[in-house]
């Protein structure tokens, strides 16, 4: 398996290695002890989720509250998607910047978003099955979102004429209505939290 650190510091691309023979394709999707000396951290894992979208359907951009936040490890089993980072730490040198990663079953690979940062993707394909293993349990006091079509962000949605989102998406604040509200984490708080997660700092 390959590991990159992509543009925001923190957020990793792992592209695992493809055995195939004719019975199919094998391959190792997550393994702890490469995740852990790559990132520096470990990942419990808490709860996994998965998604079926129809092709332009976007879900996010979502995030939790620091601490504990939410961390992802994201790989799409079935069709293509455009999955997008932001960082929306408040007070980080790159708030407001994103990175964007295609995920696919041909690459199989997975991303990993750590807390603190906004996450997101639209559905490429005619279905796009996307699972998400979390570091922490889904909790509706604790997750919030941003409308993925603020133009202020400016994501790289393709079709966005045609794109498909939930109510709960649909209602979303702008990113500078988010700032105002006080909603989004806070960069020092996330330093602080991942020097914990790390070992650190307990």
């Amino acid at each position: 398996m390959e590991a990159r650190e992509l543009s925001l510091a923190g957020v990793w691309e792992f592209t695992p290695i493809l055995r195939g023979d004719d019975r199919g394709v094998f391959l190792e999707s997550f393994k702890s002890e490469l995740f852990e000396s790559v990132v520096g951290r470990p990942l419990d894992l808490a709860q996994m989720n998965v998604s079926i979208s129809r092709t332009g359907t976007v879900r996010g951009v979502h995030f939790a509250d620091v601490p504990p936040g939410q961390a992802k490890y994201v790989q799409c089993f079935a069709g293509r998607i455009l999955d997008i980072v932001v960082d929306i730490r408040v007070g980080s040198p790159t708030f407001g910047a994103f990175d964007t990663v295609e995920l696919s079953d041909a690459t199989r690979t997975g991303l990993f978003i750590p807390e603190g940062f906004g996450h997101a993707f639209c559905a490429l394909s005619d279905s796009a099955t996307v699972g998400y293993l979390c570091s922490e349990e889904f909790s509706p006091t604790r997750e919030h979102g941003i409308h993925p079509l603020d133009p202020e962000l400016g994501l790289p949605w393709p079709n966005v004429d045609s794109v498909v989102l939930s109510p709960k998406d649909s209602a979303a604040p702008t990113l500078a209505e988010a700032v105002a509200s006080g909603l989004l984490p806070n960069y020092a708080a996330c330093l602080k939290f991942r020097d914990t997660v790390n070992g650190r700092n307990t």
